[in-house]
C-alpha cells in the first residue's frame, strides 16, 4: 500500500512542477533519485547484488548512469540524428517546399468544411517528415489558414484543425515512435508499417470525419449567438512566415528518409541492411549537394549544414534529455513497487485482459499528457511500465503499446498548454481554451478508434 502512496504522490508532484512551468527534465530526474532512495531505504536496492557499488548513495546514481550510457549511444544517437536533419530542412527551406507542395491542390476545393477535413489529413500526411507538431503548425497557419478563413470558416475552427494535424506519432521519424519499437523489439520502421498504419488509418478517417461535423456544428452555434464571426483576415506576419521557402525540388528531401527506409525493409527488399542514422546521413550528403547545386554558392550552403548540429544539440536539450530523466523516473515508479501492485491488482480482476489493461495504461497516458501539455514528456516517463503490463495479463506488447503510444500525441491535443495549441491560437487571435474545447471531441472520437482499430487488427 505504501508503494501505491508513494507513485500517487509522485505523480502528482511531477504534474504540479510541469504545470507550474518548471524544467520538466530536472523534475523527472530528481524525483527518479529519490524514489530510488526511498525504494533502497524500504529494502529494495537500486541495483542487483553483481552490480552493486557496495554503497547505496553510489548505486543510486550508477542507475542514472547506467541509464544515459545505453540511451545516448542507441536511442538518443537516433533522435539527434533525426533533429539535426529536421533543422537542416528547414534552413534551406525543404519544409517550406514540401507543405507548399502538398496544399496546393487544397487550393482548388471551395467547399470550407471538405477542406477543413482533408487539411488535416494533409498536414496529418506531412507530419511524417516535419515531426514538429510546433512547427508544423506554423506553417500550415502560414499556407492553409488564411484560405480556410477566406472561404467562410471561423478563426477557430481553421486553428483547431491545423492545430491537430500533428495529433498522431507517426512514422520513424517520430521519437515516440522510436521509443515504442524498442519496448516491443523491433525496428521503428516495422513498428510503422505493422502496427501504427493499420490503427492510424482508421484514426485518421475518423479524425477528418469529425473535424467536418464538430467544426460546422461549433461555428453555427457560435456564430448564431454572437461569439465570434466570419472573417477574411489575412495576418501580414503570417503569409510572411511562408517566404524563404526552397525550390519545388526541394519538397523531395524530407521525404528522402522515410523512402529509404522503407524501401530497404525487410518488408520490401531484405539485400541491403539500413539503420536510421545511415538513411538520415545519406540524406544529410544528398541534400548538401543538392543544395551546393542549387545555389552555385559553396559558402553560403556550408554555413547552412551549421542548422544540422546546431538540430542536434536543440533536440537533444529539448528530448533526449527527457528521455533519460524520464526513465530514473519510470524506474524510481517501479522500485518503489506501487506500480507492480496496481498491475497485479488488474491481472487479478475476473477476466483481465487487453483491453482492459488498455484502458487502464491508456487513461494514465491520457492525464498526463493534458496535464503535462506534452506526447513526449507523458510517454518517455510512463512507458518503461508498459512491457510489465503487457506480461501481467500474458499478453503481446504490440497491441498495448501502438494504442498507448497514439493515445499521447492525441491527449496532447486537448491540453490548452500544449505549445502547438498555444503556437496556432495566438497567431488565430483566439483563446487556447476556445482551440481545446473544439479539439476535445474529436480527439475522443480518435481514441476510441485508437481503441477499437488496435484490438481488430493487432
Amino acid at each position: 500500500m505504501i508503494g501505491i502512496i508513494l507513485t500517487i504522490a509522485a505523480v502528482v508532484v511531477v504534474s504540479w512542477f510541469v504545470v507550474k512551468n518548471y524544467y520538466p527534465p530536472i523534475v523527472l530526474l530528481l524525483t527518479g533519485v529519490i524514489l530510488l532512495a526511498l525504494a533502497a531505504a524500504m529494502g529494495m536496492p537500486p541495483l542487483d547484488a553483481t552490480h552493486t557499488t557496495h554503497f547505496v548513495g553510489f548505486d543510486v546514481v550508477q542507475v542514472v548512469s547506467n541509464i544515459m550510457s545505453v540511451r545516448l549511444a542507441d536511442l538518443g544517437l537516433n533522435i539527434m540524428a533525426i533533429g539535426g536533419f529536421a533543422t537542416y530542412m528547414e534552413r534551406i527551406g525543404a519544409s517550406k517546399a514540401l507543405v507548399k507542395l502538398c496544399v496546393r491542390p487544397l487550393q482548388a476545393i471551395r467547399s470550407p468544411y471538405v477542406l477543413l477535413a482533408l487539411t488535416y489529413v494533409v498536414g496529418q500526411f506531412i507530419a511524417l517528415f516535419v515531426n514538429s507538431a510546433v512547427g508544423l503548425g506554423l506553417l500550415l497557419m502560414a499556407s492553409v489558414f488564411p484560405l480556410l478563413v477566406a472561404l467562410g470558416v471561423t478563426r477557430a475552427a481553421a486553428a483547431s484543425v491545423i492545430a491537430t494535424t500533428c495529433c498522431l506519432d507517426l512514422g520513424p521519424s517520430s521519437s515516440n515512435a522510436i521509443r515504442a519499437a524498442e519496448l516491443v523489439k523491433t525496428d521503428v520502421v516495422g513498428y510503422f508499417i505493422r502496427g501504427q498504419i493499420p490503427v492510424a488509418i482508421c484514426t485518421v478517417i475518423v479524425v477528418a470525419v469529425l473535424h467536418f461535423v464538430v467544426q460546422r456544428w461549433f461555428d453555427r452555434r457560435d456564430i448564431a449567438s454572437g461569439r465570434c464571426t466570419v472573417a477574411d483576415n489575412r495576418p501580414e506576419d503570417v503569409s510572411k512566415a511562408m517566404e524563404g521557402a526552397g525550390p519545388v525540388h526541394y519538397a523531395v528531401l524530407p521525404m528522402l528518409p522515410l523512402v529509404l527506409l522503407i524501401g530497404f525493409s525487410p518488408m520490401v527488399y531484405a539485400g541491403v541492411s539500413l539503420t536510421l542514422v545511415t538513411a538520415i546521413v545519406f540524406s544529410l550528403l544528398v541534400a548538401l549537394v543538392t543544395d551546393l547545386l542549387t545555389r552555385r554558392a559553396v559558402r553560403q550552403a556550408f554555413d547552412a549544414s551549421k542548422a544540422i548540429f546546431e538540430g542536434m544539440g536543440k533536440v537533444f536539450i529539448s528530448t533526449v534529455s527527457l528521455i533519460v530523466c524520464a526513465e530514473v523516473f519510470a524506474t524510481g515508479l517501479t522500485k518503489i513497487g506501487g506500480i507492480d501492485t496496481m498491475l497485479r491488482g488488474v491481472a487479478g480482476m475476473q477476466g483481465a485482459g487487453l483491453a482492459l489493461m488498455l484502458l487502464v495504461m491508456m487513461g494514465i497516458m491520457i492525464l498526463a499528457s493534458v496535464v503535462t501539455g506534452s506526447g513526449n514528456a507523458a510517454f518517455f516517463a510512463f512507458s518503461p511500465l508498459l512491457p510489465n503490463a503487457a506480461a501481467s495479463v500474458g499478453i503481446q506488447e504490440l497491441p498495448l503499446v501502438v494504442p498507448v503510444q497514439l493515445s499521447a500525441g492525441l491527449a496532447r491535443t486537448m491540453s490548452p498548454i500544449a505549445g502547438v495549441v498555444i503556437a496556432v491560437s495566438g497567431l488565430a487571435g483566439v483563446a487556447p481554451f476556445d482551440i481545446v474545447r473544439r479539439t476535445t471531441p474529436v480527439m475522443i472520437g480518435a481514441l476510441i478508434m485508437t481503441i477499437i482499430s488496435s484490438l481488430v487488427f493487432l
